[in-house]
C-alpha cells in the first residue's frame, strides 16, 4: 500500500516487467491489484522501477479508467484525464512546465463532481475532490486556484489563499494542532551547498574500475535514492546498473557526500526519492 517491495503474503499490487532480462531503452510496465485487474500499464526508462515516459493508464479495481497522463522525464507533461469508479468523467485538465519550479503545475479547464454535475466550466468554476486519504476545495479561475482553499492530506490539514494560481500564504496543523506557516506548498529538497556542488563532486570523484576499463563499459546507471526528514541520504537502490563494480561505487560516492536541506511540504518537512542518473560516456 506505500508502494515499496516487500513480501507476497503482504502486498496490495504485483508488478509484471515485459522482456525483463533484455536490454532496452524502454520496458513495459504493468501494475496490478491483487485481485488480477489491471491497476496501470506504461512505458518506463528503467525496469527495476518506474521512471515514467509517454502516456500512463491507471485503473480503478472495478476494472474501469481511474487517470490517463503523459509524462517526459518522470514528470507530468500536458493532457490529462481523470474518471470516477462509475465511469463518469472527473476532470479535464493539463499539466504544464514552469522553468521557476520542478513540479509542472496542474491547470483544471473541466471539473465534474461525483453527480455528475459540472461545476469548473473551461477553467473557471468551484473544485472540491474528497478520497479515503485527502480532501480539498476552492475557487478555479482561468484553470488555476484562485481566493481561499483549504483541505487535508496525510493528517495534516491546511488553509492556503491564491491570487493567479500562486499561492500566497498557508497555514498548515498536524494531528498534534501544531501549525507551521509558508508561501511555498513544496520545496524540493537540496544539498546544503547547492546541486552544482552536488554534480561538481560525482563527476570529480567517481573514477572507474579496472574490469570496466578492461571490458570498455559505458552507458547510463540510475540511482534512486531517498532524502530523509533530516537531511540523510537513505535507501539507496540501482535500478538501472552497468556492473564491474560501477555500481558499487556510484552508491559509495552518493554516501559520502554531505547532508541535504530536507524536502518541505506545506511547513512540514519531509522525506522524498531522487533518481540520479549519471551518464559513463568513455574510458579514462
Amino acid at each position: 500500500s506505500t508502494w515499496n517491495e516487500t513480501s507476497k503474503k503482504k502486498q496490495k499490487y504485483y508488478r509484471i516487467v515485459k522482456d525483463y532480462y533484455l536490454e532496452k531503452d524502454l520496458y513495459l510496465i504493468k501494475d496490478f491489484y491483487n485481485s488480477g485487474v489491471l491497476q496501470m500499464e506504461g512505458l518506463s526508462k528503467a525496469k527495476d522501477d518506474v521512471s515514467e515516459e509517454g502516456e500512463f493508464i491507471y485503473y480503478h479495481e472495478n476494472g474501469n479508467k481511474k487517470v490517463v497522463t503523459n509524462y517526459i522525464k518522470s514528470l507530468p507533461n500536458g493532457k490529462t484525464s481523470e474518471w470516477y469508479e462509475n465511469a463518469n468523467k472527473k476532470l479535464e485538465g493539463e499539466y504544464i512546465q514552469n522553468e521557476e519550479i520542478i513540479m509542472p503545475k496542474l491547470k483544471i479547464n473541466q471539473f465534474w463532481d461525483t453527480n455528475g454535475v459540472q461545476k469548473v466550466i473551461d477553467g473557471n468554476g468551484f473544485f472540491e475532490s474528497n478520497t479515503k486519504l485527502s480532501f480539498e476545495k476552492g475557487e478555479i479561475k482561468n484553470g488555476f486556484k484562485e481566493g481561499f482553499w483549504e483541505g487535508k492530506e496525510n493528517k495534516i490539514s491546511y488553509k492556503e489563499t491564491y491570487e493567479n494560481g500562486k499561492l500566497i500564504s498557508g497555514v498548515s496543523i498536524n494531528e498534534f494542532s501544531e501549525s507551521q506557516t509558508y508561501n511555498e506548498v513544496e520545496i524540493m529538497p537540496i544539498p546544503k551547498k547547492g546541486m552544482q556542488d552536488f554534480y561538481n563532486f560525482i563527476g570529480t570523484n567517481f573514477y572507474y574500475t579496472q574490469e570496466s576499463i578492461k571490458n570498455n563499459i559505458l552507458g547510463k546507471i540510475l540511482i534512486k535514492f531517498e532524502v530523509d526528514k533530516k537531511g540523510k541520504i537513505i535507501k539507496t537502490k540501482i535500478i538501472k546498473g552497468l556492473g564491474y563494480g560501477l555500481d558499487e561505487v556510484a552508491i559509495r560516492l552518493l554516501l559520502s557526500y554531505g547532508d541535504w536541506k530536507p524536502g518541505i511540504k506545506r511547513g512540514v518537512e519531509t522525506s522524498c526519492s531522487f533518481i540520479l542518473p549519471l551518464s559513463l560516456q568513455a574510458n579514462p
